[in-house]
């Protein structure tokens, strides 16, 4: 377990890094293409915590195992973030919820994908334990760094 630690140590640090790199879009279909990437990230993420949350309201049958997969996955995608919002699509007219703040504030934004890394180790851990109570309090968690980065980088 601490290895995998170490290793999401290492990946908030490469985002933190990433994060700050900010380069702009070379023309409108670069900023679509890389718009619709990072479209797909967070897309891949809404249907993990679809998932997590139907969990935690009851609504889909609590499975511990199936928990930690989709915590797992969150995790991972999560490292992808900063990666995939370093083009700054700002100065083209893009379909996109994403708030110019993305570019404006980059270390906040770094902090918010951090927190989600962490929020999902947090589930990954809780997962492990099978703990249905300590599970759906994680997934909480989870949802909570996800709505918190809402707030001041999605446009709702």
């Amino acid at each position: 377990m601490k290895f995998i630690t170490k290793i999401a140590v290492a990946g908030v640090v490469t985002v933190l890094t990433t994060a700050a790199m900010a380069d702009s879009a070379k023309s409108l279909k670069h900023a679509e293409k890389v718009t619709e990437l990072r479209q797909s990230i967070f897309s891949l993420l809404g249907n993990n915590m679809w998932q997590l949350g139907g969990m935690a309201k009851g609504k889909i049958a609590f499975d511990a195992e199936k928990a930690g997969k989709h915590a797992l996955r969150i995790k991972q995608l999560s490292l992808m973030i900063a990666d995939y919002s370093q083009t700054d699509t700002s100065a083209h007219k893009v379909k996109t919820e994403a708030l110019d703040t993305i570019w404006q504030q980059p270390d906040a934004f770094a902090k918010r994908i951090k927190d989600l890394t962490l929020a999902a180790d947090n589930l990954q851990k809780a997962a492990l334990s099978g703990d249905e109570k300590m599970v759906k309090k994680a997934i909480g968690g989870v949802g909570r760094t996800c709505g918190g980065c809402h707030d001041n980088f999605k446009a709702e």
